[in-house]
């Protein structure tokens, strides 16, 4: 526990200098964020000495990426792992936050505001955007971290953005990230991820798609968590 925690405080102080690198350096070059941004997580996963085991197929054609959400750990293992220039769906908290914030707008990621009824308005507006600059929207669906071994309840967010506009989704299930770097107790530990690629599908409002994959979801990620428990 002791040497996790020691992890934790080098790994803090090793984010916050890198961060600031990473964000002034994209707002000097502005053409080049993408790659900068993939550099970064490429040294974030030597650093941490983590190994990934996939399950399944990445869908790089899909315009949607929905994924359970445990850890700060998930955003850099999923772009790490895609090669398209993902946009980010952040609460405006995080948009808000002194050092950090700078990462969702240097590289134009999309901000929402959930107490504000106009929020969803300029998700749908903002997505649009990214969408047609040939960039994937990736959300977490449980709209937060769950510190629980079971999945949060999906928010309805991601389900009128893809209905909308009748986007191809790909759901993933992150497992371990939570054991790897944990938040709370500022401790850090190397680990195997587990990415589990479930088969894409095309969001419609005629069908029960998004329903049916919250409950796939679900049975997948409480097998799994019975396999590590055991």
């Amino acid at each position: 526990m002791i040497l996790a925690r020691i992890r934790g405080i080098i790994l803090v102080i090793q984010f916050a200098i890198t961060v600031l690198i990473t964000i002034a350096t994209m707002y000097l070059f502005k053409n080049h964020i993408h790659k900068i941004i993939k550099i970064w997580m490429k040294m974030q996963i030597k650093i941490l000495g983590i190994k990934i085991k996939i399950i399944g197929e990445k869908d790089e054609t899909c315009d949607l990426i929905l994924i359970n959400h445990k850890s700060l750990l998930d955003i850099i293992i999923i772009e790490h792992l895609h090669n398209r220039h993902i946009a980010w769906v952040a609460k405006k908290e995080i948009t808000n936050l002194f050092l950090f914030g700078h990462v969702i707008k240097a590289s134009k990621m999309i901000s929402i505001d959930r107490q504000n009824k106009s929020g969803l308005i300029s998700l749908l507006k903002d997505s649009k955007n990214r969408l047609d600059l040939g960039r994937p929207i990736a959300m977490f669906p449980e709209g937060t971290r769950s510190y629980t071994n079971k999945l949060l309840s999906f928010k309805a967010g991601a389900k009128i953005l893809a209905n909308k506009y009748e986007l191809k989704v790909q759901p993933v299930i992150i497992l371990n990230t939570q054991n790897i770097i944990n938040s709370k107790t500022l401790e850090v530990r190397s680990g195997i991820v587990k990415i589990i690629y479930l088969e894409s599908l095309t969001a419609s409002k005629k069908t029960k798609w998004f329903e049916e994959m919250e409950s796939n979801m679900n049975k997948i990620y409480d097998d799994e968590i019975k396999k590590y428990d055991t």
